[in-house]
């Protein structure tokens, strides 16, 4: 079992003073850029039949509560 802060002095790869040295160790950030594929074009938003939908339930909703407050006020 290793323990999570071993001895540097039997820490291999470790010069004395605690030094790595150079290749010991992978690169900071690779060495690649940029995508590696084509981004797909974005759809346009909403279409004609979801807002429809949206506007008739909307609408329902709208009835309904002028419904109940005329049935309070009466």
């Amino acid at each position: 079992m290793t323990t999570p802060d071993p001895d540097p002095r039997r820490t291999p790869g470790v010069e004395p003073g605690g030094d790595v040295p150079p290749g010991e160790t992978p690169p900071a950030e690779g060495g690649t850029y940029g995508i590696s594929h084509p981004v797909p074009e974005l759809r346009k938003g909403w279409g004609p039949m979801p807002l429809t939908l949206i506007m008739v339930v909307v609408t329902l909703i709208a009835i309904g509560l002028i419904a109940m407050v005329v049935a309070l006020i009466a």
